[in-house]
């Protein structure tokens, strides 16, 4: 077997960019966000905020909120044709209309 090199944020540089003018500034809302059980939630990386984030293949996906456990929510995806459920913080989440 071949040793795996790099670490999970490896080769994500345009994923975790943000606009000049919005680095390092992070919304109190985002983190006060509440989400109801079956509500449609986007994957949405906050590049200044490390806690509470998904594994960057699932960026970008639509999945359904599950549940809460502490602070975090848990996100139920489709991938290929397993369904997942990843442990999310709120400020990682934008609600789908």
């Amino acid at each position: 077997m071949v040793k795996r090199i790099g670490s999970t944020m490896r080769k994500s540089r345009q994923k975790l960019s943000k606009n000049i003018r919005e680095k390092s500034k992070v919304r109190i809302s985002s983190f006060l966000q509440t989400f109801n059980d079956g509500d449609k939630v986007v994957l949405k990386v906050e590049p200044a905020y490390q806690k509470g984030q998904y594994f960057l293949r699932f960026h970008g996906k639509t999945g359904t909120i599950g549940g809460r456990t502490g602070t975090c929510y848990e996100v139920k995806i489709k991938d290929i044709n397993k369904e997942k459920t990843l442990i999310v913080h709120p400020i990682h989440l934008k609600k789908v209309n």
